[in-house]
């Protein structure tokens, strides 16, 4: 059979490799006058290609194939094996179907290990968000911190500084120190809850200019600054614990009276009764005579060193102000105590003082009563004071060191906590020549003073008397 050509495509002998080429041609020429060709732009600098030049061999992956060369020369495909090689020799290749050398875009394919899905992108992607977020709002808060008084300012935000009404009911124990300003005042109720900014408070102080009393004060959380400085000035709110130290009472006593008014215990005052502690020499033999009577308050929680502190720098005061020289101090007190315990009209302190000093200038004897019921409380722990005017021959002959009826001269240390007058007196003796004297009314007090002791012996007798009209009043 022959074609429009005139050529027999029914003969049995294989084509010619010249043959199948001429072939080849005239049917890629049909082709292309029915459909637009398809031409892949050379590079500008490179020079046009010949006919004859066949391209490189092509790549094995489909996706990587270069585009036809625009001649009209049809390129066959390089042969990739030596089976493919000797066809082509023997002109028996198969020849390259027309889609094969179709032109199309190729995109780069990324590396199976740097591929990502898109979910894994969408995480990673909201954990950036979530951080930058994160960092966000650490950043507003802290600008917030910085501006935000300037802010409410300009926006009328301002959050209001005062609470209002009299306290949200929870107690709080406010302490208002010695020397303490108002600003210091200030800022204890603010960081104590009581009022709601420093500035509340100190505001109304620069109204009011008001004057503080020293202590301890209940108040309640969340007051407004005027409730609070109400409260400050109204001595019911005071919370204190006052004690009473009488004079001529002993030093055990006074550990009493402490504990009674603080609730501190006793015990808690004689562990700490050490007079080195408080800066008084470590020879005396206790802190008696060293404790200033008068009435103290102590705020909540002040331990017993410290109150016994506040009673031993009293006594120290005392004395500087009338003068008395730190060597001269424990005899001053001892002296005081003697006529803290044995005078009973204020007149008659400086006169015991003179019968003291007149009776160690003679190198007499003290043989007070007051000495011997003392120096049995010391050595027992159990005093005999009060039970009677009168001392027993056993009091009077004890051998301890207070006993004035066994030692000459003073005892060894105060026997009792004088006062202010006890003081004076102590070291401003009245004038006379008395060596004895005896109360002979024990309500009134009266007492009489002599020189001589038959005078003396007659006072005596004259307290029996009254003593026998009035048993039981501590004869």
């Amino acid at each position: 059979m022959t074609d429009e050509h005139g050529r027999d495509h029914g003969r049995s002998q294989p084509l010619t490799r010249r043959e199948a080429r001429d072939l080849e041609r005239e049917r890629q020429g049909e082709l292309r006058a029915k459909r637009p060709e398809i031409v892949t732009p050379a590079s500008p600098s490179a020079p046009p290609q010949e006919a004859s030049e066949l391209p490189e061999p092509l790549p094995e992956h489909p996706q990587q194939a270069s585009s036809p060369p625009a001649s009209d020369d049809v390129p066959t495909a390089a042969p990739a094996t030596a089976a493919a090689a000797a066809a082509e020799r023997d002109g028996t290749a198969p020849v390259l179907p027309e889609e094969f050398w179709t032109p199309r875009t190729v995109d780069a394919v990324e590396p199976a290990q740097q591929q990502k899905s898109p979910r894994r992108r969408r995480l990673t992607w909201l954990w950036v968000l979530i951080g930058l977020l994160a960092v966000g709002s650490i950043g507003a808060a802290a600008t917030w911190v910085m501006f935000e008084d300037q802010v409410r300012k300009v926006m009328g935000w301002e959050l209001p500084i005062d609470y209002e009404g009299d306290g949200n009911g929870e107690p709080v124990t406010v302490v208002i120190a010695e020397g303490e300003i108002g600003e210091d005042v200030a800022r204890t109720l603010h960081e104590a809850g009581v009022t709601m900014t420093f500035e509340a408070f100190y505001r109304l102080l620069l109204q009011e200019q008001p004057t503080f009393t020293p202590g301890a004060y209940q108040l309640e959380k969340q007051m407004s600054a005027a409730s609070a400085l109400q409260a400050l000035q109204d001595p019911a709110n005071r919370v204190e614990a006052r004690a009473t130290i009488r004079e001529g009472i002993t030093q055990w006593q006074v550990f009493a009276e402490l504990s009674a008014a603080t609730g501190v215990p006793v015990a808690d005052y004689e562990a700490v009764a050490d007079p080195a502690l408080y800066g008084l020499p470590a020879s005396l033999p206790s802190l008696e005579g060293y404790l200033f009577p008068a009435t103290y308050t102590f705020n909540p929680g002040v331990g017993a060193q410290e109150q016994l502190a506040q009673l031993v720098s009293t006594m120290t005061e005392r004395l500087d102000a009338l003068g008395v020289a730190p060597g001269d101090r424990h005899r001053v007190l001892t002296i005081a105590s003697l006529l803290q315990r044995e005078a009973r009209q204020p007149e008659d302190f400086a006169r015991v003082s003179r019968v003291i000093e007149n009776r160690l200038a003679e190198g007499m004897p003290l043989q007070f009563d007051s000495t011997s019921h003392y120096g049995i409380e010391w050595r027992t722990g159990e005093s005999t004071a009060g039970e009677s005017v009168w001392t027993t021959d056993e009091e009077r002959s004890d051998d301890n060191p207070y006993n004035t009826y066994v030692h000459a001269g003073l005892p060894i240390g105060p026997i009792s906590a004088p006062g202010d007058l006890a003081l004076e007196a102590a070291l401003h003796p009245a004038d006379g020549s008395w060596l004895y004297f005896v109360t002979v009314d024990l309500n009134t007090g009266e007492t009489v003073f002599s020189t001589t002791l038959a005078e003396h012996e007659a006072a005596v007798e004259q307290l029996r008397g009254w003593c026998r009209a009035n048993p039981g009043s501590g004869c």
